[in-house]
């Protein structure tokens, strides 16, 4: 199952949350799954949190305009790297294809990083703040 999870930080993401489906529900596990499920209608557009809330889903972000994006690389990451060029947004990305999981934050991607990078790239990024 594919994912893109963008957490707000301290600029607004409220121009995406308006044109995305809104939710305003508390994060969890069932909830996410439910929306990545391949084949429902908010598998394809990203979640926005805003603490502990998913505030919407099926938000779309602009695309990066870099060209040293690995080709192999998706839309999702596209749009990842999109919202962390425009924003100071972080965001976890999860390939439909592998399952591998990358992060974007400031305009910068980190492809294919392990469970434990993650958490000490989440704690470095939102839980520190």
């Amino acid at each position: 199952i594919g994912a893109i999870i963008t957490i707000e930080k301290d600029n607004s993401l409220n121009a995406y949350i308006e044109k995305a489906i809104y939710l305003d529900a508390e994060v969890s596990f069932e909830l996410f799954s439910t929306i990545f499920t391949p084949g429902t209608p908010l598998h394809d557009g990203a979640v926005i949190v805003r603490g502990n809330r998913a505030m919407c889903a099926g938000a779309f972000f602009p695309s990066s305009d870099k060209y040293d994006i690995p080709k192999s690389l998706g839309s999702r990451h596209r749009a990842a790297l999109g919202i962390s060029e425009v924003s100071d947004a972080f965001t976890i990305v999860v390939s439909e294809q592998t399952g591998n999981i990358s992060t974007t934050i400031d305009g910068v991607i980190n492809i294919n990083i392990s469970l434990d990078d993650l958490r000490m790239s989440l704690k470095q990024n939102i839980l520190l703040r």
